[in-house]
């Protein structure tokens, strides 16, 4: 009972609040056509006692009479016509052009129908009569409706000077259209929580001039000396068409400031006279680059996508979830996700399913080092085109665990590639890392394993000789590795093997930016392992468009590297990153060296020299020649390092490996003569059983 009674009250509360608000409503409409009455007739009154030289005595009877007649006949069509445009249903609190106009519309029909309508009634008055009168009846209909607008406007500069003492002082970088939207939208926020104190623009055309009462200071080379004039605590760059060298010039100035900076994103991700504060974001690590994003062309990418089985081999990190979504958006007719990891399987599982839901989406757990499985799924999703993202990528761990890399990302890779030889697919395609080149730690040189696997297996396919490659296996009761009818399924292979090459990726797992991020927001210190280490850098949508693209591109047999500007260094990175958070680094945040890791190098190389480059239609993207190598020793020399692997011979695993990759130089290691004794009995073993099945098969 007593909870209804609350309701009761509260609905009554309501209603009297909703009477009252239409009470007061009805009022003022009352009120404002009681002043309409009065301007409109008063306003011709005043004309004729202008006409007469304020005189009212001089004012002919004529004239009064014809005026005082015609009140009653204009006072009610004045209230009509006010009532059509709709000029006692507005708010004029929020009153604007539109109510102007209307106004005008009004005053201008009004003026004529009164010029018109009392002479032919009652007689012809002064010229000025009909235009003054007019004139003095729009200024005071607008002033009533307008003034309380003004008032408001009034009351809230004086709101606004106040805060300003309290605001945060922002300076914008970019007198355009979208820095004077970004200036309107933070000046008409209701909680002035930012005051644009300047603005920097490099057109000196601009300088000394204003925007909304913001002056224009200069241009980039004054930023430093405004920032400190104006005691600055935020810079906006709202430069959306600035090219990235642009960005990043005025971006290392402005972060040599304490400043808290703000970046419009690119005016191609924006919508046309749409650009708010709020689609500021945090200046990110990549605008320090001054690299151009990626383009591919779209076109293409959805041509070769649409209406094809696409599998993607570690779906679920990094560059495999970036590969899913951006294929999900080219209406595949079936995206299946592979990973053996289940957490980050199911979750890019569920962002798929809300983003797409007509999707026809499979998420799958497996591991690519087991045949068994990863042949079930090519021979019951028949996948058109893969992408191998699966891999162990972690130098330092890997280098503790080189039996691991190798059956992970070489032997996987292996395995892989012969399921989508056996099953039809069309293309595969590797996702490899510049690690490969001359690689110096056991990660680098297996993902360079994978490379010329995918070349060996594109070699023998042209050549016809695709029945010639064995699958591997490492189960004794099984002689083939479940690959049943291998020479059958095999002798008319067509897949085209190709591998994609590129550096570091920004915020992917294990990259160096989330470590750092965290770094700093404990405190410090930042930890680099060597002041002089520079790394290539993408981010993780170009690195999958990349991968897109060269997916178009390929032929068979070639390894697609990415232009990727200029290498930067590690150190710089980590500065930059710490004054980007208002910081300055040794001062606020201290940098540590931690020294070189095992199998670090300080620098990467994109490729090898014999390699070379050739161009493709997307000139940011280019094709390493193939280097020419013994196929088949190479084959029975993967079967011996396999083996090794799953024996866990690890003090032999390098070495092995350094004899297959003629570019890996392991550091502080040689081979022993006792070591190259039993790897060339090993192989004689291993070749003389390969003879023999290769025999079988023919």
């Amino acid at each position: 009972m007593e909870v209804e009674k609350k309701d009761i009250s509260d609905n009554q509360d309501i209603k009297h609040k909703k009477k009252s608000s239409l009470d007061e409503w009805h009022l003022v409409t009352v009120l404002l056509m009681l002043y309409d009455l009065f301007a409109v007739n008063m306003s011709y009154f005043f004309a004729l006692w202008l006409r007469f030289d304020c005189h009212f005595s001089e004012i002919p009877d004529v004239y009064l009479t014809a005026w005082l007649k015609f009140v009653p006949i204009y006072s009610l069509v004045s209230l009509v016509m006010h009532n059509i445009l709709k000029l006692y249903q507005s708010i004029w609190k929020f009153a604007s052009f539109a109510e102007l106009k209307r106004i005008i519309s009004v005053t201008g029909f009004l003026g004529l129908f009164h010029a018109i309508l009392i002479t032919l009634l009652f007689k012809r008055m002064p010229i000025s009569y009909y235009v003054v009168g007019a004139a003095i009846q729009f200024m005071l209909v607008v002033a009533v409706r307008f003034a309380y607008r003004f008032i408001l406007l009034e009351r809230n500069k004086v709101k606004k000077l106040h805060q300003k003492s309290i605001a945060s002082r922002v300076m914008i970088i970019g007198a355009g259209s979208a820095g004077q939207m970004i200036l309107r939208d933070l000046n008409n926020a209701k909680e002035a929580n930012e005051c644009v104190c300047c603005i920097i623009d490099d057109d000196k055309n601009k300088w000394g001039r204003f925007i909304d009462e913001v002056p224009i200071v200069g241009g980039r080379d004054d930023i430093l000396l405004n920032v400190e004039k104006y005691k600055i605590e935020k810079i906006v760059l709202a430069l959306p068409s600035a090219t990235a060298e642009q960005r990043r010039d005025i971006l290392d100035i402005c972060k040599e400031t304490k400043c808290e900076l703000k970046n419009l994103p690119s005016i191609y991700s924006l919508v046309e006279n749409a650009v708010r504060a709020e689609h500021l974001k945090d200046v990110a690590v990549e605008d320090l680059l001054g690299r151009e994003p990626v383009k591919v062309n779209m076109d293409e990418i959805y041509s070769f996508i649409t209406d094809k089985v696409i599998l993607v081999t570690g779906g679920g990190g990094s560059i495999g979830s970036e590969l899913c979504r951006q294929v999900a958006q080219h209406n595949p007719k079936q995206l299946i996700v592979f990973d053996i990891y289940e957490n980050n399987a199911h979750e890019i599982g569920l962002e798929l399913k809300d983003k797409y839901p007509e999707l026809n989406l499979e998420v799958l757990i497996g591991s690519v080092r087991d045949s068994r499985r990863i042949n079930q799924v090519f021979a019951k999703y028949k996948p058109d085109v893969v992408y191998h993202a699966a891999a162990h990528k972690h130098v330092p761990l890997m280098e503790d665990s080189p039996c691991e890399s190798i059956k992970n990302n070489a032997v996987g890779t292996y395995k892989t590639a012969y399921a989508a030889m056996m099953n039809g697919c069309k293309r595969f395609v590797l996702i490899s890392t510049d690690k490969a080149v001359n690689p110096t730690n056991i990660m680098g040189a297996s993902k360079r394993l994978c490379e010329m696997i995918i070349q060996s297996f594109d070699r023998k396919i042209r050549d016809g000789k695709a029945n010639e490659i064995l699958p591997l296996h490492v189960h004794n009761e099984d002689t083939d590795g479940s690959m049943l009818d291998v020479a059958n399924n095999i002798c008319n292979a067509e897949t085209e093997f190709v591998a994609v090459r590129f550096g570091n990726v920004l915020g992917s797992n294990g990259s160096v930016i989330p470590r750092f991020k965290d770094q700093i927001a404990r405190g410090g210190p930042v930890t680099v392992t060597h002041p002089d280490i520079i790394r290539y850098f993408m981010t993780i949508p170009e690195a999958a468009s990349l991968v897109l693209q060269a997916g178009t591109y390929a032929a068979g047999g070639e390894i697609f590297v990415l232009d990727m500007g200029s290498p930067v260094k590690i150190d710089t990175l980590a500065r930059n990153m710490i004054k980007l958070s208002g910081l300055q680094p040794d001062v606020d945040i201290k940098i540590s060296y931690t020294g070189l890791r095992a199998g670090e190098k300080l620098y990467e190389e994109k490729l090898m020299s014999e390699e070379g480059l050739k161009t493709t239609p997307n000139q940011l993207i280019h094709i390493g020649s193939p280097i020419p190598f013994d196929t088949d020793e190479f084959l029975i020399q993967l079967q011996l390092l396999m083996t090794a692997a799953y024996d866990g011979n690890e003090d032999e695993i390098r070495d092995l490996v350094a004899r297959v990759v003629t570019t890996y130089r392991p550091a502080g290691e040689q081979g022993s003569e006792e070591k190259g004794e039993a790897y060339v009995q090993q192989m004689n073993i291993v070749m003389q059983n390969y003879g023999e099945k290769v025999a079988a098969l023919n």
